[in-house]
């Protein structure tokens, strides 16, 4: 399982700011439900230009809630200025560091920062609209070449899989890995990028972490979940690291005397095969 920093866990388990703010001045909204994570930031600016409050409503993992409580901290007291400066290493850092597989939460919130200083100067509405120069990279996630680029040079990212970290893409299907590497080798000045593996035309070892999780997700929602409803059960995926897969039982399975039977017979073994014969499921 991932480590998380004590502040971190704090800014998830008691995040600041959190809710809907009435007669906000700016407002940016990034990422979407179907891309598994989702971000929209509220600010509240004076006269004089200083954001005088900040509030967020996420969608997605501790690391997300915790990135966007973590920003709206830095941003109060600032002026519109000081705030266009904070990037996603600054949120990051605010929280004593983030796994590196989860630092695209801390880029997702960069982004609706900018989104809401372009709402709040009348250059933009509130939701991202892709008006990138470059083509659609990542149709999995909507990721553009732009944004790319960009994080691989604001964050000096070397692999195919780095970008992923950070931007998602090439985390779906990944039909976009060739285009990946050549943007990395576009980076570093045509030389040759660090090889990426081939994306998986079946389940196997070679996925990246969050090619895995999504399919473990899907193999969960559309297999499992309702062979364990139909007996008033239910299941939760915790989190997700390598081949080692973290879930809760809940509804029926709760305390049930063949719960590690469930466990092991129907959903270790159900991930097994359909995902990686590595995976080993444990209780989170």
């Amino acid at each position: 399982m991932w480590e998380y920093t004590d502040k971190v866990k704090d800014h998830f388990l008691n995040p600041r700011n959190a809710g809907p703010m009435k007669d906000a001045d700016g407002v940016g909204q990034v990422g979407s439900l179907a891309c598994g994570d989702a971000l929209k930031l509220y600010l509240k600016i004076d006269d004089d230009g200083i954001i005088r409050d900040a509030k967020f409503q996420t969608f997605g993992c501790a690391s997300a809630i915790a990135s966007s409580s973590a920003l709206t901290e830095l941003l109060k007291g600032k002026t519109i200025e000081e705030a266009q400066q904070i990037t996603n290493k600054d949120i990051a850092e605010y929280l004593g560091g983030l796994p590196r597989e989860k630092m695209h939460c801390s880029v997702m919130g960069q982004e609706a920062l900018e989104q809401a200083i372009k709402n709040y100067r009348g250059e933009a509405g509130p939701v991202a609209e892709h008006d990138h120069e470059g083509e659609l990279i990542c149709e999995c996630f909507g990721i553009f070449e732009e944004e790319i680029l960009k994080a691989i040079e604001e964050n000096d990212l070397k692999t195919v899989e780095d970008i992923t970290n950070f931007t998602k893409a090439g985390g779906g299907c990944g039909k976009c890995v060739p285009d990946l590497e050549e943007l990395l080798a576009q980076a570093r000045g045509d030389k040759a990028a660090c090889p990426a593996p081939e994306p998986p035309s079946s389940p196997s070892s070679g996925m990246t972490n969050l090619q895995r999780m999504r399919l473990i997700e899907q193999v969960i929602d559309e297999e499992i979940r309702p062979m364990l409803q139909k007996d008033g059960g239910n299941i939760e995926l915790i989190d997700v690291d390598r081949t080692d897969v973290y879930v809760r039982l809940l509804g029926m399975c709760v305390g049930c005397p063949s719960s590690q039977a469930t466990l092991t017979g129907l959903v270790e073994a159900r991930l097994k095969e359909k995902v990686d014969p590595e995976i080993v499921v444990k209780e989170g």
